[in-house]
């Protein structure tokens, strides 16, 4: 039996990002965010949504460029850490012992630590009531090269480990259970 429940946001799980933001690096600062996600294909779009009293915000909505740095198993602290730290107080890179790399595309830096890398560039901003929605397009991605996989040329997510995030929770990515179209491909006989 299925109860109601009060309307809220439960798409759940969301990817735990680290959000990289500035133009150099006396600016440079990480937020970490799971309210990101695809809205376009062609072209690659993507957003993220940040409250305005966050420090990156003003940084952000200055350069409106960023880079969303996937997180793993393995970066779940540094996650965590910069996302209840504020950048006024704590450079956060040297907090966490991340290194900050000029990207290829965008001002903003990249973290070398994650393994996968996307350069935005903010096309619209939406506010939406507690958060404002950075509608940006993807103008390149930058992925370690340890993940991804010789034969198919894809990126790998269970060898990353990527890290999730669930009511409050963070959690590892899971197995492989199929690809699309998986349930309905006719079996060789």
């Amino acid at each position: 039996m299925k109860i109601d429940w009060k309307p809220g946001t439960l798409i759940y799980p969301l990817p735990a990002v680290m959000v990289t933001v500035g133009s150099e690096p006396s600016e440079y600062n990480i937020l970490t965010i799971s309210w990101t996600g695809t809205v376009c294909s062609d072209p690659p779009m993507c957003y993220i949504s940040v409250r305005p009293e966050r420090h990156s915000y003003g940084i952000l909505k200055k350069n409106m460029e960023f880079v969303i740095n996937l997180t793993t198993e393995e970066l779940a602290r540094a996650a965590d850490w910069s996302g209840v730290r504020s950048g006024k107080k704590y450079d956060k890179f040297r907090e966490l012992n991340l290194t900050p790399i000029p990207a290829h595309t965008v001002r903003a830096p990249y973290i070398d630590q994650s393994p996968l890398c996307i350069e935005c560039r903010v096309k619209e901003i939406h506010s939406l009531g507690t958060h404002d929605m950075f509608l940006a397009e993807v103008v390149n991605i930058l992925a370690d090269e340890k993940y991804i996989d010789a034969e198919t040329g894809k990126f790998d997510i269970e060898k990353a480990r990527l890290l999730v995030y669930s009511h409050g929770n963070y959690y590892g990515t899971g197995k492989h259970i199929g690809k699309f179209g998986w349930s309905v491909k006719k079996k060789k006989l």
